[in-house]
């Protein structure tokens, strides 16, 4: 089991806590892909559109009559055949989101911090206690952290820290959010993730429940698989012979 160091604001340690090999274990890089270009995948506005026949502007008086002229037959203006015409099978507006399977989602934040942590990114505080909100005092915070490019803020939900909030929302490349929305794009879009203790704990706790639920399942399955072949085996019937005339008479 893997340990890290807990540190206060001041960069000074005071303690060390239990990282479990469930959760901070394998990295699965294609996880990862997959949980990026989902996440970014809902990010999108979805707002290309182009006007069709029925929406560019024009009258829809036919040109000239049908036969006659010698002219190429028209019905509109509008024609997409024609310039300024309407867009045929353009774009339209609609939602890139798609549904991502939660255990995948789990398994790829589990991949996450442990790329996090093999790094040396991952830092861990015992508490964001700021005396007032001071977005220079934060700094400095984060200069004792050794931390020099953009970092994840992870704190618990409802943590109701107005300081901190106040704090880290005009640092160029801060980010704060909850553990409970703490996304792996989240983790892998930042050099450096600054858990607070609860934070991480409360999280680390919820991941490794959810992969021994997994594990469990999988050998309740090949317990039931093994049960199932040796039932089998048991009521499995020796074959029949077919006799021969011969013997019969």
């Amino acid at each position: 089991m893997a340990t890290i160091d807990i540190h206060d604001l001041k960069g000074k340690k005071v303690g060390t806590l239990d990282l479990a090999d469930e959760v901070f274990g394998a990295v699965n890089e294609d996880l990862l892909w997959e949980a990026v270009k989902h996440y970014r995948a809902g990010q999108r506005a979805g707002t290309h559109a182009t006007k069709n026949k029925k929406l560019v502007s024009g009258a829809g008086k036919k040109l000239w009559k049908q036969k006659g002229t010698g002219r190429a037959r028209v019905g509109s203006i509008r024609s997409p055949l024609w310039r300024h015409g309407g867009t045929v099978h353009g774009p339209n507006p609609h939602s890139h989101a798609y549904r991502f399977p939660r255990k995948k989602l789990m398994g790829a934040l589990r991949s996450a911090l442990a790329a996090k942590l093999a790094d040396g990114k991952l830092i861990v505080v015992n508490a964001f206690a700021l005396d007032e909100p001071k977005t220079g005092a934060f700094r400095e915070s984060l200069d004792a952290l050794k931390v020099t490019k953009g970092a994840l803020l992870v704190e618990v939900a409802n943590h109701g820290n107005r300081n901190l909030v106040l704090s880290s929302r005009n640092l160029k490349g801060v980010e704060l959010v909850t553990s409970s929305d703490v996304h792996p794009y989240h983790l892998l879009r930042y050099e450096c993730t600054i858990f607070s203790q609860p934070a991480i704990e409360k999280l680390q706790l919820s991941l490794k429940k959810s992969s021994s639920k997994r594990a469990h399942d999988a050998g309740e399955g090949e317990g039931e698989g093994k049960a199932e072949k040796k039932t089998e085996k048991k009521t499995a019937k020796a074959p029949r012979t077919r006799k021969k005339a011969a013997e019969v008479a």
